[in-house]
């Protein structure tokens, strides 16, 4: 349970399942929650929408941390997430912001819609220009094209470290990708989790 940090995050807020033609794949899952019991190799997790949902870990089920980091991370260069709502002129304003280690760069490059509230985005890119002021205004680069970003001084700012599943323990936050089993529970793939009890943000 300890593959590379890569690994980890590859796929870490778009997943792309690559099957042979014709094959049945369980219907895939990401649950945002609080772990509130577990045994063994089984989790219960109470969705934030109050759902209960049972959770199997798997022998390859990979655990990521999401710690604290600082708005003075995000520098010309480094390679970010963020997940935003539209601003004016086309531009974004972040929801949180998530910088990447160096190990992960490319991870999840590009822009897409996502689903943390109504009618917000992702954007995974480089930073490109950086302006500080109150916050940070800067622009996301990725293939194919560029966002503006503003970034709020209270804005959540996180990045990531590896981990074991001993940080799956009741009370703990996390967002789980996994598929959907027969029996409404979910194997879990990937977890991220909250470092000593903070709320993954995205």
């Amino acid at each position: 349970m300890a593959p590379s940090r890569r690994a980890v995050l590859a796929g870490l807020l778009a997943a792309v399942a690559v099957t042979p033609a014709g094959a049945q794949t369980p219907p895939a899952a990401r649950l945002r929650g609080t772990i509130t019991a577990r045994d063994r190799d089984r989790l219960t997790l109470t969705t934030r929408g109050g759902e209960e949902v049972k959770v199997v870990l798997l022998a390859d089920t990979s655990v990521t941390a999401i710690v604290p980091a600082s708005l003075d991370s995000i520098a010309k260069g480094s390679f970010i997430g963020t997940a935003a709502m539209p601003g004016p002129n086309g531009t974004l304003v972040a929801i949180e912001v998530h910088v990447f280690p160096e190990a992960m760069r490319g991870t999840g490059e590009g822009h897409r819609p996502f689903d943390l509230q109504p009618e917000s985005t992702m954007t995974n890119g480089t930073v490109g220009d950086v302006v500080v002021a109150s916050g940070r205004t800067l622009t996301v680069e990725y293939k194919g094209g560029q966002k503006t970003v503003t970034v709020p001084p209270e804005t959540p700012i996180v990045s990531f470290e590896p981990a074991t599943p001993e940080l799956l323990t009741a009370g703990a936050h996390v967002i789980l990708f996994g598929s959907k089993q027969d029996d409404g529970s979910v194997a879990a793939a990937r977890i991220l989790v909250g470092k000593d009890g903070m709320v993954p943000p995205m």
